[in-house]
Parts: C-alpha cells; structure tokens; sequence
C-alpha cells in the first residue's frame, strides 16, 4: 500500500478554503482527488493572493496554490445543463463528493444527497456549509469572519463584559475555515470506512459555526465554572505572556516557586525581585502591574535565542514566539523535512508544507503542484468519461468546460 488513501476517487467542489483543504488533505494522504472549477473564473481563491507582484494573476495565487496540492483540475459550468449531464456521469465514477456549495444553490442545480444518491448510491456526500443543511441559519451566507463570531471564538479574543480597552480582535487569516475542512476531511474517512463495512454511503453534514464552537474553550468553562474565558492575563498566575527581546518576542512562564526562584537567578536576583510582594505566586499575580515593568525591561535586553535556551536549562519553560520567517528556516523542521519543494508550470518553485503526521507504511506525501485553471480536462474527460477530443473540443466551445 503507497498511500493511505490509494483507490479512493473524490470530486470537489471547493471554493476558496474549506472543502479545498478537506480534498487537499484527502489527496496528500493518497486519494485521486478531481477539483471541478467555473469555465473562465475558476475557484475565487485564485484571485484572492497573495500574488508575488502587484498584478493579480489568477495562476500565481498563493493561497490557491498551497490549498490544491495533489489534484487535478477540470471546469465545469454547473448552470447549462449540459454541464449537470457532465456531472452525473462524473458522480458515477467517484467516491466522494466533497463540496462547499451554499445550500440554496445545491437545491437549484439539483446537489442534493438524494439525487446524487439516486446516480450512485455508494458515494460519500460531503457538504461543508456555514451554519448546515438544516436549522433557521440554513440559507445564510458566511465567511470565516462570521463564522468565527458565531461560534463564539470572537468573543474569546476579548477581555469580556466591561472592559472596552480589551474589544474582541479578529485573528488573522481564516481559522474556522481551516478547521471546518479538517474535521470534514476526518469525517469523510470516517464515511469511507463506514461504506467499506455496509456497502451504503452516505451524507457528512459539517457546520462550521458547530466545529468553532466545539473548540472555543467555552463550550467546557462556562458550563463548569460559570466564566467566559477570554485573552484577559491579568487574572491568572503570572509571569504568563509574551514580551519582547532582542530578536524577537519570546514566551515567558514561570508558575512555579521554583521556576520562578531559577527565572530571578538568570536575572541576576535582582533586589526587587526579594520584596515582600512578589515573595510567592499569589503576591506576584496581585502585584504584577507593578512587577510586569521590571521583568520587561530586563527581558528587552536579552537576545531571545539566547534567552531560551538558558531558561529552558534551568527547566523554566520559555519560548520564542515564531514568524513565517523562522519557521521556514527552522533546523528542527528541515530535519523533519516539514516543508517540500513542488514545481508549478506558471508559479515556479515554491516550498509548501508537507506531511502534517507522520506513518511511513503509507506515508502523506505532497507530490503535484495546484493545477492550472482545466489542466486536466482532456485527460479526466477523455479517460474517466470516454468522451473524444472532438467532443471536449465542441464543450470548449459551448463554454461548458
């Protein structure tokens, strides 16, 4: 067995990132993963960057390109309905069906599970959409803001109720999106394996309001403890935070009496570090806008690297806080040969994250760069559904490909 996932057939249906990288994630385990995009303007993720120059250049996208490794790519107007014949001949041939369509378009062109069932009722059907298929939010359209809002996440990056200096912060890049399409890629080998056993397949449904809200973090404390949890520090034991050093930011905690007692020594045991008020971890957390000055002022002289691997010798858990910077020149990532080198015919060589777990009878493996918008409609069209070059010359010109 090469591959964990070797003979299992998926068609996607993605735009932009969730059901992208459920498929990503199914194709680098192994799958023969078909992306279906629009004739012409192709999957929004492509126009969306970053782009390496100013220029928007749809082949050059860098969020398009990490999100397709190991597919190949056809287009598909899903509005003819020329284009849905198409279709249910390609829903013949798969596995799976693995989409983020937006329900009321997948009752339109006729995506339903029972109709795609009625052509082929082995198939696995997953269908990634903001809210579900089924609840009052059912036909509301979302994007990761959001979705990261309504699952409760938002509110989190806050300090809560009260503090208007503290306003809850939207996160950077996409995270519930990432996360909807992990757990559906999870859910769909669970179908897989589930249609293996019974010979039946059937429909994954995958919320993405329900996948933040599972692991905002609130979900257990407020129904434990009756406290919403959020960015707000000053309420725990200290030192816990970041600050920053030379070099860059660095991670400092030190809990405990004796990580604390080691932390003093690296300082030098300063005097002010023996005052009555930070004499033990209930007197520091007290005091620590007081004390918080005076560890930030040492930590900012202090090289970060070097800072680390002193504290860490003396079993103080300190850390430095990465940028995409180090970690692409990261030792300990190459030695784990993390990131791969894959040749794109328009983007060129570009480094990508590789192998996300590591099982080396069947291992993960990143081996094509993201197709070029329908690179591959002569070989899926002619292999997969036996049609001539005469006739996908004629869908070319039809606009149905």
């Amino acid at each position: 067995m090469t591959s964990a996932l070797a003979g299992i057939r998926v068609l996607e249906i993605g735009e932009m990132i969730t059901a992208p990288y459920a498929a990503k994630m199914l194709g680098d385990m192994g799958a023969e993963v078909i992306k279906l995009e629009r004739p012409q303007a192709g999957d929004r993720a492509r126009h969306m960057g970053p782009f390496p120059t100013e220029e928007v250049d749809p082949e050059r996208s860098g969020l398009f390109l990490y999100l397709n490794t190991n597919k190949q790519g056809i287009t598909l107007d899903l509005a003819s309905d020329k284009g849905r014949e198409i279709l249910g001949g390609l829903l013949k041939r798969v596995d799976v069906v693995l989409h983020n369509i937006h329900p009321p378009e997948m009752d339109r062109i006729g995506l339903t599970y029972a109709a795609v069932r009625m052509i082929n009722p082995s198939v696995v059907m997953t269908s990634i959409s903001p809210f579900g298929l089924h609840g009052p939010y059912r036909n509301y359209v979302a994007e990761d803001l959001t979705t990261w809002n309504a699952g409760g996440a938002g509110y989190t990056n806050g300090a809560g109720d009260g503090d208007p200096d503290m306003p809850p912060l939207r996160p950077f890049g996409s995270p519930s999106s990432y996360a909807g399409g992990a757990h559906a890629a999870i859910a769909t080998m669970g179908a897989i394996i589930g249609r293996d056993m019974s010979g039946e397949g059937q429909h994954v449904e995958v919320a993405v309001q329900a996948v933040v809200a599972a692991m905002a973090g609130n979900i257990m404390a407020w129904p434990y403890t009756g406290k919403v949890q959020t960015r707000l520090v000053h309420n725990l034991t200290q030192p816990l935070e970041a600050m920053e050093a030379k070099g860059g930011w660095i991670w400092i905690q030190a809990l405990e009496e004796h990580q604390w007692q080691k932390f003093v020594e690296l300082m030098g045991s300063p005097a002010w570090a023996t005052k009555p008020e930070y004499s033990n971890k209930i007197e520091r957390t007290a005091n620590w806008a007081q004390l918080r000055p005076l560890v930030w002022e040492w930590v900012s002289r202090q090289d970060v690297l070097d800072l680390c691997l002193r504290a860490q010798a003396s079993r103080v858990p300190f850390a430095p806080l990465s940028t995409m910077k180090t970690l692409l020149e990261s030792p300990h990532l190459d030695e784990r040969q993390f990131f791969v080198a894959l040749d794109h015919p328009v983007a060129g060589q570009l480094k990508y994250p590789g192998a996300l777990a590591k099982f080396p009878a069947c291992p993960w493996n990143a081996h094509d760069a993201a197709p070029t918008l329908g690179q591959h409609n002569e070989t899926v069209y002619r292999d997969l559904l036996k049609l001539s070059s005469n006739e996908i010359a004629g869908l070319r010109r039809a606009g149905v490909i």
